[in-house]
């Protein structure tokens, strides 16, 4: 039987007609057939302050291209026009597509997601399948309990003092800032007791972001700290560390108890867009995804995660994301690359 190849340029050509009109409210990466595995990675980019739609369509790019994941990302979109909006905290359409997902990986921050979009939230999140999430993750919903929605215990801020989604599920709840936010970034520090977990595969030590250590008082006994954040003087790398303020845990697996089963989770207080730039912190992050999925055996000796499409991520904060963009605007082949200023005439 004579078998045809496409040259990998058209491969890619398809791929990106593809994913790009897949829909226009969330973004497709399926893997090229020959490497992908599988498996089903719906990602969650929403919040207004840490650029999730820049960092999580980057990682969705690499699992994909690279290691067979096939990837959906999943946007705050206006309900107007149709645009990626982190300031829409209540509509995240295609959040259906987590009844047919093998694992969440999530960052999103004071969401006010409808009872009919929770739902199915609660749904995935109830049957014991792997998350994966990201700084503000812990706390994920607000204003749950002041509406009266069944999903009350979500809340951050609910009454019961359960810490809502990140206190119930993901290792901790939203604590405060231990760093001065814009003010003083995180160095990580890789935790030499378990540098053999399959997450530290392939891992050195070169963990760096500009967003600030969250403060963190009480893990799980389960919980395995994998890194800890540092907090430096400064808003650059070469910065000092502040010894008045400890190291805090900044990146820990674990499983937890769901329906009588076991749910892989991993969660990571560092992880805005910019945090994203490092190559370590990437490793890890590939790294658990396949820790989550109990496929720890196909870890490569070094994970490949150079980026697919050029990455400039934006700076963090209220308003400072790209306006007027939609889903198919992170489509493959399209880098998310800083606008340049207009030069005087």
């Amino acid at each position: 039987m004579t078998r045809f190849h496409l040259p990998a340029a058209m491969v890619l050509m398809l791929t990106f007609v593809f994913s790009a009109s897949a829909s226009e409210k969330w973004m497709h990466y399926p893997p090229m057939a020959e490497h992908a595995n599988g498996k089903k990675v719906v990602l969650i980019a929403a919040g207004w302050e840490y650029r999730a739609e820049e960092g999580l369509t980057m990682l969705a790019k690499i699992l994909s291209q690279k290691h067979g994941f096939d990837c959906t990302v999943l946007f705050a979109i206006h309900k107007e026009n149709g645009t990626i909006d982190p300031n829409t905290a209540d509509n995240i359409p295609g959040i259906e597509m987590l009844d047919s997902a093998d694992m969440l990986v999530m960052l999103g921050m004071d969401l006010e997601l409808p009872d009919a979009q929770m739902k199915y939230f609660v749904k995935y999140v109830d049957s014991g399948k792997p998350i994966l999430a990201f700084r503000c993750t812990v706390l994920a919903f607000k204003n749950l309990e002041k509406r009266g929605s069944p999903y009350a215990n979500y809340d951050t801020r609910s009454s019961s003092g359960s810490g809502g989604f990140g206190g119930l599920y993901l290792g901790e709840t939203w604590r405060g800032h231990h760093g001065h936010h814009a003010v003083e970034s995180t160095r990580g520090l890789v935790n030499g007791r378990h540098r053999n977990h399959p997450m530290m595969q392939g891992v050195g030590g070169d963990i760096w972001g500009p967003t600030d250590v969250y403060q963190v008082d009480e893990l799980p006994d389960e919980a395995v700290v994998l890194a800890y954040g540092q907090v430096l003087k400064g808003m650059n790398p070469e910065d000092p560390p502040n010894f008045n303020k400890p190291v805090m845990p900044m990146i820990w697996a674990w499983e937890r108890p769901a329906n009588f089963k076991k749910a892989r989770v991993v969660t990571s207080t560092i992880g805005a867009s910019e945090d994203l730039a490092s190559e370590d912190l990437r490793r890890i992050i590939v790294n658990g995804v396949y820790w989550c999925l109990s496929m720890e055996d196909k870890i490569p000796e070094k994970s490949d995660v150079d980026y697919v499409d050029p990455y400039e991520p934006s700076a963090f904060g209220r308003n400072k994301f790209r306006k007027g963009l939609k889903p198919e605007d992170y489509a493959l082949g399209k880098g998310v690359v800083k606008t340049k200023p207009a030069k005087d005439e």
